[in-house]
């Protein structure tokens, strides 16, 4: 039996190593240092470009847990963070060129990985791990185009998604446009002054800056390629009412609190299917985060609201995986091609290496006929595999781990911080009885 990985990334080295540990012999593909992506320097596998920590190491936050999980299954990355990891306080933060190096080491040390540094430009036969990343190469990114269809997307234009339990539901009300259906969205109205008060912070809020990769792809005045991806507070910029006759349009609503039309609206619609996370409809923007807080917190109903992923505008090749991918990232109408990384929807270093580790133990026991794994929906990287496989997702976007996606539990707890312990040792307690059973 053989794997054909393509892609050391993260997610990348982890599925080879669960496939090596496994007993699948595997033949790592990449490109460096034959050729480059516009972000990666560095001429080691694991390459972290963006920012040198893995986020929060407490148990009681989204990143501690899913990190605590990819221990039990044996993470490579955890191996290397470890070994490279330098002082930041209560987050995971590593020395990049000794993580690096260290991975690299052990990939390259493995007698049951052969790493081929080539680009591979068409998806191979066999069966093969796709790990590519947000950056994938055009020429590879045509060929997932031919297998996915109209399911491949090359930029990534998110809105932000905030917790329905942290809306204030005093002020919001649930109703289509004009009765039409179900009442499947959340309406946040606003009046005159709120409006007007809202559109001036927005117009004077501070962007984010573009890096050089992704300045083909967009401009200063917008999106360039979709119209209909235009940030925000680009669109607001166009004019003081331009929003109210775009996605703050209030038509076809009515306040129940006073029997009239809004001045404005801003509609959430549900983000997953059991409910619990909400995002901002046509918000895709590319304000700071910080900003973002700032500024949509003013929107009624979001005075407190908990931001589970800010927006985002960047190049980004991902698919989507609710369409094409089952929970243990095989594609559903072709069980000899896994994908694995942020190509998949995941976002964020430590989710995509825990997307190549489950991906990489899914396919090494349906290659030696055992039963597939379906993790706990109370563990993160179940939680994230059931996000990224959800059917019922209408407009998916990508998602990085948060404790919104997880269950909640059977008593109400107050104290956020020991609610969160709770949550994530009930998950991890889960994960032991599962690695139990795989043992």
């Amino acid at each position: 039996m053989k794997v054909k990985v393509i892609g050391a990334g993260l997610a990348g080295v982890e599925a080879a190593w669960q496939l090596s540990k496994n007993g699948i012999h595997t033949e790592l593909y990449e490109m460096k240092p034959e050729k480059y992506s516009p972000a990666h320097k560095y001429k080691g596998f694991a390459e972290l470009v963006c920012s040198n920590s893995l986020k929060a190491d407490r148990i009681d936050s989204a990143a501690g847990m899913l990190k605590e999980e990819m221990r039990k299954l044996g993470s490579l990355t955890m191996q290397a963070a470890q070994a490279s990891r330098v002082s930041a306080g209560g987050a995971l933060a590593v020395d990049r060129t000794k993580f690096s190096d260290y991975i690299t080491e052990k990939i390259m040390n493995d007698e049951s990985i052969t790493v081929i540094n080539h680009e591979v430009t068409q998806i191979p036969d066999g069966d093969v791990i796709i790990a590519t990343g947000p950056l994938t190469s055009d020429t590879l990114a045509k060929s997932i185009k031919e297998l996915c269809g109209e399911y491949l997307y090359f930029h990534d234009a998110a809105a932000p998604i905030v917790t329905f339990d942290s809306l204030d539901k005093q002020k919001v009300f649930f109703a289509s446009r004009y009765g039409k259906g179900e009442a499947d969205y959340i309406n946040c109205p606003m009046n005159k002054q709120e409006y007007l008060s809202f559109y001036n912070e927005l117009v004077n809020a501070e962007s984010a800056e573009l890096k050089e990769f992704d300045k083909e792809h967009f401009s200063k005045d917008g999106f360039k390629v979709y119209e209909g991806c235009m940030p925000i507070e680009v669109l607001a910029k166009r004019g003081e009412d331009t929003m109210r006759f775009g996605p703050l349009k209030p038509v076809g609503l009515t306040d129940p609190r006073t029997g009239n039309r809004p001045y404005a609206v801003v509609q959430l619609r549900a983000e997953n299917s059991a409910g619990s996370l909400y995002n901002l409809v046509g918000f895709q923007t590319n304000l700071k985060f910080g900003e973002q807080k700032r500024v949509f917190s003013m929107i009624p109903g979001l005075d407190n609201a908990e931001f589970m992923r800010y927006g985002v505008m960047h190049r980004n090749t991902f698919i989507n995986s609710p369409k094409l991918l089952t929970k243990q990232f095989c594609m559903r109408n072709n069980e000899h091609i896994y994908f694995a990384g942020q190509i998949t929807g995941v976002e964020g270093y430590i989710e995509s290496a825990a997307s190549g580790i489950f991906a990489g133990l899914s396919m090494s026991r349906s290659l030696r006929g055992l039963e597939a794994i379906d993790l706990p929906q109370t563990t993160m990287l179940g939680a994230l595999a059931n996000y990224i496989s959800d059917e019922s997702v209408d407009k998916f976007q990508p998602m990085g781990c948060n404790m919104g996606i997880l269950p909640e539990l059977p008593e109400r707890i107050r104290d956020k911080k020991l609610k969160y312990k709770m949550i994530a040792q009930r998950g991890l307690d889960d994960l032991d009885e599962i690695l139990k059973l795989i043992k």
